[in-house]
């Protein structure tokens, strides 16, 4: 997970607006070539409706990213991850890999949310956590 998580903030830095992208990137990992397949999706696009199931359908994986600096964006990731935990866990018994990110660390003057904040939800919810700056 914390591959993925320096691939992402690396390669995307930038790139972010309002459309969705599907990102393709082989890699190799431990001798194994490995091809990544990235469905991002903005927040102001993830509504919760039927694409969003078929996104979360779609993936072997999550990676959820929210602002340091904006609470509405780590306050919906309970019930972002409750979707899709009903969503995967539900059609088989096996736990989904799910990693909360939260991103712009470098702004710490702008901070909103807790580092602790973030952890104890990862932790909650049986989830990853990491805290990065894409800027860096």
């Amino acid at each position: 997970a914390a591959l993925t998580v320096r691939f992402l903030t690396r390669r995307f830095i930038g790139e972010y607006g309002d459309t969705e992208f599907i990102y393709s990137h082989n890699l190799t990992v431990g001798g194994r070539e490995i091809l990544f397949r990235i469905w991002d999706v903005p927040y102001s696009q993830a509504d919760g409706g039927s694409s969003e199931e078929k996104r979360i359908q779609w993936a072997d994986s999550f990676v959820l990213v929210y602002s340091i600096c904006d609470r509405a964006s780590f306050n919906i990731l309970p019930l972002k991850i409750q979707l899709i935990k009903a969503t995967k866990e539900g059609m088989s018994q096996e736990k989904v890999p799910i990693v909360i990110v939260g991103n712009k660390r470098d702004l710490h003057h702008q901070r909103v949310v807790s580092s602790e904040e973030g952890r104890l939800l990862a932790l909650s919810l049986d989830c990853g956590f990491y805290e990065v700056s894409a800027a860096e």
